[in-house]
């Protein structure tokens, strides 16, 4: 900060230092800082700054970082998780088994299973742990994962086979990942979703939202809702509300970059949900 940086509204980690139209950014984890700006010359002061007062060593372009695979070109990055994919079918040995076209049957149903025979908690808590950080970049896995992970306490074969149908996707997916255009507007928009008494056990529903900013997908969640709605514009309404609270989040996220966006478009297809947000 004695540097003439800012620290982040939102984020504590983040430190923020304009000159005129230009912008850096620099993220602290831990011991390591990452930083980008829009100009080299700010990159290479910053570099100087930090050498001068820490024993640091610069490490070049970012190409890795806990787990992810980042590709970056003039126009557009590439966030993907391939190489942890690939370990995580390499430790459950799932390297030969045959694909699947999707994480998870469309007439799945998957409940507490009290007959099922039960599996090893250790292994079947550490496959979920591995897919759950997988999410941080598909979230197309999102509900599934979420969905199985509501069984660790006490998991049964159906649970467990569930799992490894995820593991049979990622081995026909492990490239996908998120792309973000330079080129895209800067435009925000949320989506939510909820799926109504979708839990058969105590006849919850499961909210599920997602952010873009332009055409890049920047924010998502799916979680089952801690009351029991009672009809689907509760269920939707309760989704809407957690999608708001994240936009209100990124919104103030955006401003600490320069970026202030004072209408955003929450995006809902239950009348009724509409409706009692407008009261």
């Amino acid at each position: 900060m004695s540097h003439g940086y800012e620290k982040g509204m939102i984020e504590k980690t983040l430190f923020i230092k304009k000159s005129n139209s230009e912008i850096i950014l620099v993220q602290i984890y831990v011991d390591d800082i990452f930083f980008g700006a829009t100009q080299d010359s700010l990159c290479e002061e910053f570099v100087a700054a930090m050498q001068g007062e820490f024993e640091m060593s610069m490490m070049g372009e970012l190409p890795f970082f806990l787990g992810l695979l980042v590709k970056q070109t003039k126009d557009e990055i590439f966030l993907c998780q391939s190489k942890y994919c690939k370990e995580i079918l390499k430790k459950f040995e799932m390297e030969s088994s045959k694909e699947a076209s999707t994480p998870m049957p469309s007439s799945c149903y998957t409940d507490a299973d009290a007959a099922g025979k039960g599996v090893d908690q250790t292994k079947y808590r550490g496959l979920i742990g591995f897919l759950l950080y997988l999410t941080a970049s598909r979230s197309d896995i999102m509900f599934v994962v979420c969905l199985c992970a509501r069984y660790q306490a006490n998991p049964k074969e159906s649970h467990f086979k569930a799992a490894k149908r995820i593991l049979k996707y990622l081995k026909g997916t492990t490239n996908v990942g998120l792309w973000y255009p330079s080129y895209s507007l800067i435009h925000l928009i949320g989506y939510s979703e909820s799926d109504f008494a979708g839990c058969k056990l105590d006849r919850k529903s499961t909210s599920g939202t997602c952010h873009l900013l332009g055409s890049s997908l920047i924010s998502w969640h799916s979680k089952k809702q801690a009351c029991v709605a009672l009809s689907t514009a509760e269920a939707e309404y309760i989704a809407a509300r957690s999608c708001c609270a994240q936009i209100l989040w990124l919104t103030q996220q955006l401003a600490d970059f320069g970026l202030k966006i004072s209408k955003v478009p929450l995006l809902c297809d239950n009348t009724s949900a509409i409706n009692l947000t407008k009261n």
